[in-house]
């Protein structure tokens, strides 16, 4: 029997990562091509039809006159057999405008004819965001204003991982200081649950941590926020699914991303486990430096 050709399309926001998620693609073993003409697709994907491989493709924007054509060849993709998974990297204008001062590049949109540089640079970021929307609302989506290079390598590889043709539950905790995640779905905030931050015993330690958990589960509140959350998803994730979703990202936010959240997170996604695939992320814990 025929192995159907495994393809993951890696686009997004100038500056948001895309160089590095196609470094962890290479290193999953797909053969990687960073800026292919949206025309190529049909021509490219049939070629490497005959080897039956796993093949990775970045598109940006620099192919804008060309990227309507996208939507529809991954339908037609889809319907050939095509195994396809598609990755939408984002991050906020703030950050996009600080990577693209540190490297001192032009965005492929950007206008030089202007004394305002920084204005042109957030005009063409927007720009880029209206051109890349419908691509964008097809795609799983990944924030990556907040984290590192070696974080987005994992995230990537976690969710190549994930069987592409069902849904894939994603739960994240982030800290809300740092600000909400662009990729979510669905947001709940659990700042008003009790804080283990203010016992000097749990500070430091995490919601991954036993004592953690064990302070967590002894307050009623938190188990109603549990069991809330877990009514509301276990409610819409079969017209989720319906709906031929294969990514829903469920963002759990506190001050501080380190004990409430996260162990919110842990909970849900072993909750959830036992009936559909889960990923877990954890923004704060997982940019901390590792012992």
């Amino acid at each position: 029997m025929k192995t159907a050709l495994e393809m993951v399309l890696i686009t997004g926001m100038s500056g948001s990562g895309k160089s590095v998620a196609l470094h962890a693609l290479e290193d999953a073993g797909y053969y990687c091509v960073d800026n292919l003409p949206p025309e190529l697709l049909a021509h490219f994907a049939a070629l490497e039809e005959r080897r039956a491989g796993k093949v990775a493709i970045a598109m940006d924007v620099r192919s804008a006159a060309s990227l309507p054509l996208v939507p529809k060849q991954l339908q037609q993709l889809r319907a050939q057999g095509v195994v396809l998974q598609t990755i939408f990297l984002d991050a906020n204008t703030e950050t996009l405008v600080r990577r693209f001062s540190e490297t001192r590049r032009l965005h492929p949109l950007s206008r030089t004819d202007t004394s305002d540089q920084h204005r042109a640079l957030v005009d063409a970021i927007e720009l880029e965001r209206e051109l890349l929307g419908e691509m964008r609302d097809q795609a799983h989506v990944l924030d990556t204003s907040m984290i590192r290079s070696s974080q987005l390598q994992g995230y990537v590889k976690s969710l190549i991982s994930a069987p592409a043709t069902q849904l894939t539950l994603v739960f994240e905790s982030f800290a809300f200081k740092r600000g909400v995640p662009l990729d979510a779905d669905y947001v709940f905030d659990v700042r008003m649950l009790p804080n283990p931050h203010y016992e000097s015993g749990l500070r430091d330690l995490t919601g991954q941590d036993e004592a953690v958990a064990g302070y967590l589960r002894a307050h009623a509140e938190v188990g109603d926020m549990f069991k809330d959350i877990e009514k509301f998803i276990s409610h819409w994730l079969p017209a989720l699914a319906r709906d031929h979703r294969s990514y829903v990202t469920v963002a759990i936010g506190c001050t501080g991303g380190q004990h409430r959240s996260v162990y919110l997170v842990e909970a849900l996604a072993q909750a959830f486990g036992g009936q559909w695939k889960t990923l877990k992320r954890h923004r704060e814990l997982d940019a901390m430096p590792r012992a």
